[in-house]
């Protein structure tokens, strides 16, 4: 169990302390003991621990309200000048008061042994013997209730940042996401422009799939990962869109194995990657257009693979990516950092492919 959870626990709390200030007693009561037959007035083992944890045990008592004024009156560096000579006079106080108790509970004691002793010659003896110390352990409570109350700052603080960055990748996850969508609307209007100019019927059918896009959409705004099933089914839409407007031109083929359905992946990464290879692959081309998907599990990785054969990457220049490359590659660093790889290779057929390597995760009621 943490320390945090461990203080959080109210019980677990008090039964700590109880058998820390146990442990002292009797690791002084053992003390007692050796020392005593050392100097030859040796004592009982139940004499050395009654008295020892008489002793700590009414530490313990009087630590509550010492611990309770310490975290109060906390010694800061701006304003420790009225702190400390309160502790001061209250470490004089809790030495008094420990004696007082010590004494009472030492005549209990004396007196069930068949030797009465009286309060005055208790407390005269304590005095000589103890107010140093106790003054000292005092201001031993006092730091650990300092190091405590620092401790749950400092973790509060933690839990702060984490919450902060936590609602800050969120929020660049959100702005990517939004960033994306009108990116891909856009185009899809602008090809159903053009068509309207020479196939009214195709550009209703677009239409019609577009509106169910943006429904999907709407209603995945919130969801940063959904299964590959899901991702899949939207993209079959969006290719049948881009169908629409190429026709034969285009053909689509799925190399996706069964067991690979499950898997988390980010939400609508595969759609700027088709458009992407729709847009330097096939359009620029009267020939047939073929796109691959292609999914697969490698170990503790899912790899995602999108491939054209349009004429792949330029030679002698350098590739200069396109909104949505560079947003899918954004999104992949905010969810998943440096166990990611998001790599632009030559294709089989020709032209490019794009292979994306994740984290594999699915999801448990999956």
């Amino acid at each position: 169990m943490a320390l945090g959870d461990w203080l959080r626990n109210r019980w677990l709390r008090w039964l700590g302390v109880a058998a820390f200030w146990t442990l002292v007693g009797l690791a002084f009561a053992g003390q007692l003991y050796l020392s005593r037959a050392n100097v030859g007035a040796p004592v009982s083992w139940r004499f050395a621990i009654e008295r020892a944890l008489a002793d700590w045990y009414v530490f313990a008592l009087l630590s509550i309200p010492a611990f309770r004024l310490a975290r109060r009156f906390h010694v800061e560096r701006a304003t420790w000048v009225r702190p400390l000579a309160f502790h001061v006079a209250a470490g004089a106080m809790f030495s008094l008061g420990w004696m007082a108790l010590r004494a009472a509970v030492e005549q209990i004691l004396s007196a069930s042994a068949g030797q009465r002793i009286g309060f005055q010659e208790a407390f005269s003896h304590a005095l000589v013997a103890t107010f140093s110390f106790n003054v000292m352990v005092y201001w031993a409570v006092v730091a650990v209730a300092h190091a405590f109350d620092y401790y749950r700052k400092f973790t509060e603080r933690e839990l702060r940042a984490a919450e902060l960055e936590r609602r800050l990748s969120e929020a660049r996850l959100q702005a990517l996401q939004m960033q994306l969508n009108p990116h891909f609307l856009f185009n899809t209007l602008n090809a159903i422009a053009s068509l309207m100019h020479f196939d009214v019927a195709a550009a209703d059918r677009m239409i019609a799939r577009l509106s169910e896009l943006l429904r999907y959409t709407l209603e995945s705004t919130d969801a940063q990962e959904v299964s590959l099933a899901q991702e899949l089914d939207f993209l079959r839409r969006y290719i049948e869109i881009q169908q629409v407007r190429f026709g034969p031109r285009l053909e689509v083929r799925e190399e996706i194995a069964p067991e690979v359905l499950a898997a988390q992946v980010p939400n609508l990464v595969l759609q700027p990657l088709v458009e992407n290879a729709v847009a330097y692959g096939v359009a620029p081309h009267s020939r047939p257009g073929c796109i691959v998907l292609g999914a697969r599990r490698t170990g503790d990785a899912l790899q995602l693979e999108v491939r054209d054969n349009g004429d792949g990457l330029p030679a002698g220049r350098a590739f200069k990516e396109g909104v949505g490359l560079s947003n899918t590659r954004s999104r992949l660093q905010q969810l998943y950092g440096p166990a990611h790889r998001m790599e632009l290779l030559p294709a089989a057929e020709g032209g490019l492919a794009v292979r994306i390597t994740i984290p594999w995760r699915v999801k448990p009621d999956a």
